[in-house]
């Protein structure tokens, strides 16, 4: 039952990260996906992918989404 939680919170944290129209936002909520996953992986018992994904997935790609989102802002914000 927990697995099933676990998946739809993953496609439900991707539709939402999809959903946002402020970039930084949507690089934030990309981790929500990660850290759902790696709490799969460990369900399901492969700790070793679980670490990997808890520290890919959740912590170094929001980060460099976040980082690039922020390096390429325009000068003037539209409004």
């Amino acid at each position: 039952m927990i697995e099933y939680i676990l998946m739809i919170t993953t496609v439900l944290g991707a539709i939402i990260a999809l959903m946002q129209r402020d970039l930084l936002k949507a690089a934030i909520l990309t981790g929500i996906p990660g850290i759902s996953t790696a709490f799969l992986f460990q369900f399901l018992l492969a700790p070793d992918v679980a670490l990997t994904q808890a520290i890919v997935g959740s912590a170094i790609v929001p980060v460099f989404v976040a980082l690039t989102v922020l390096k390429t802002r325009r000068t003037e914000e539209e409004s």
